[in-house]
This record gives C-alpha cells, structure tokens and sequence, in this order.
C-alpha cells in the first residue's frame, strides 16, 4: 500500500523502553482487562486466551470486565506532537502504522462530516512486550487491540513479524488491516454500538454472547474494508490478496483446527476465516459503512 508520502498521525504515544509491573500468564496478565477480549485483532489473543481457556472448559467472555486496576488517567502515556513524531519513527512498521492510522483520521473524518458529526480520533500507543492501557495491563501475547476506557489502540509492532511468519500474512496491506480494524472498534464505540453489545452480553449465555461479539469482529472487519475502499488510489496490485490471506488464517475455524485438531463453533468470537473475508471484502467493495451492520444481518456468510 502506497503511504510513502502521507502524513504521520499526531495521536500516538510510545511506552516501549519502560518498565511496567503485572503480567504474568492468564492469572496475573489477563485479570485486569475490561473489554479487551472483544476488542483485539484477534491473532495473538485467540490463541493465547480463547483457546487456552476453551481447552480447559472456560468461557474467553468471562474476563470481560475482571476485577484489578485500569491506569488512572494521571498515569496514562502522554501524547505530544514532539512525543508522535519520535514514537512513529522508531522503526518501518510504526512509521507504517502513523500513517495508517493519520490515513483512517481523515477517511472517518470525511465519511462522519457527510452525517453531520465530528469525528474524534483514537490513539495509538506503541508498547513492547509488557505496557500499561486504560483496560489494565498490555502483553504482546494478546495481540494488537482497543481500549475504550482511554480511545486509544495498543500495539507491540512485532505482532507483524508474527503475522508474516506464523500465519504466513506478510505485507504492509495486511498490516494496514490490524490498525483499520481496531480503528473499526473505535467507531463503535462513537457510535454506541460497544455500549450495547457489552448490555446485550450481560443478558446472554456464554453461547449467545460468544455469537453477538463474532458480528462485533465481523463488523470492523467491514469497517476496515470501508476505510480501504476510500484509499483506493493507494492501493498496489497484491494489496487485496494480502488483506484477505490475513482475514483467512485469523478465522476462528482455522485457528482452533491448527491449535487443538478440531472446531468448536459455539465458542467463535471472531468470526469463521469466510466470514471475516466476506465482511471484509463487502466494505472494500461498497466503501459504505451501512453495508457493515452486522447486527441485522441474518447468515454472516
């Protein structure tokens, strides 16, 4: 994808090089998250969390809202334009990643304008390995996600290396993807579409609240798509198959066949490899993002 001239976003903090206490597995790791379960890309926290905890009979949902300590807003990154520029020239993949996320600034501003709403951007912090969010404590392990406590988007840029290795999902489109659709978390929470999953999965069984948050995933994969469809003109021959081969080998079927030889479909919470395509194409090739609800939707595929 052709960002090589565009600007750099000015929303980003940068934590890597610091030290940061907590972690430590699923117990003192993953205790303190609210809402971070369902608001990852999904590769690293799939497999790390969702299948983990299925194999031992439990429900990834569960940890929505645990107990622990979110950062008080007196301890949250500072974000400043000297900070940005520093943090996005760190390396390639945050260079990358500034300008994507600069990118999806001006594509959802224009797109909210068009509604008459002013469109509030998400930040972006860069962490490695151990950070510190608004939802309680970053690990690498989880994957890139949205916190909607702080409106801010964590990720450990070395998710990329993981994506182009392990899941054979190499390319700056497929990178791009990761930070489109956290941003496509953040829309929905803009537009209260977070609010009500979180109410409609307090009401529901594990099963049901495992099916509304795959058409929360499958919804900013379509956002991710729209964004997309509005860059077109920086779009490269490739660039599509990158996205789609990403979406593929982070579907839920897939990864539970690679992790545990078999597929346990009440427990999806992202969406099959088809859906997350199809979703994701449907807002590349409408570029509109009332083709992206999900919600009323009836089959997902």
């Amino acid at each position: 994808m052709r960002l090589d001239d565009y600007r750099e976003s000015e929303n980003v903090g940068d934590q890597r090089g610091q030290s940061f206490g907590g972690g430590g597995g699923l117990g003192g790791g993953l205790g303190p998250i609210a809402f971070m379960i369902g608001s990852r890309f999904g590769i690293g926290g799939i497999i790390v969390v969702a299948i983990g905890m299925m194999l031992f009979g439990m429900n990834p949902l569960s940890l929505v809202g645990g107990g622990g300590t979110a950062v008080s807003p007196q301890q949250r990154t500072q974000v400043t334009q000297a900070g940005a520029a520093k943090a996005c020239a760190v390396n390639d993949a945050s260079t990358f990643s500034c300008r994507v996320l600069a990118s999806t600034e001006d594509t959802w501003g224009k797109i909210f304008q068009q509604s008459g709403q002013r469109y509030q951007p998400a930040g972006l912090i860069f962490y490695g390995g151990t950070g510190s969010s608004g939802c309680g404590v970053a690990q690498s392990a989880m994957g890139p996600f949205y916190c909607p406590s702080d409106n801010r988007i964590y990720l450990d840029t070395s998710f990329f290396d993981e994506l182009a290795s392990r899941f054979h999902a190499a390319g700056d489109f497929a990178q791009a993807y990761v930070v489109a659709h956290e941003v496509g978390h953040h829309i929905q929470f803009l537009t209260g579409v977070a609010d009500k999953v979180q109410q409609a999965q307090a009401r529901a069984s594990s099963t049901e609240g495992n099916a509304i948050q795959v058409r929360m995933e499958l919804q900013a994969d379509c956002y991710a798509g729209v964004w997309a469809a509005h860059n077109r003109d920086r779009i490269e021959p490739g660039d599509v198959e990158e996205g789609m081969r990403a979406a593929q080998a982070i579907g839920d079927d897939t990864l539970q066949k690679q992790a545990q030889g078999r597929v346990v479909p009440e427990s999806f919470t992202h969406g099959t490899s088809a859906q997350r395509m199809s979703w994701l194409k449907r807002g590349l090739d409408s570029g509109d993002p009332a083709q992206c609800d999900t919600f009323a939707a009836g089959a997902l595929s």
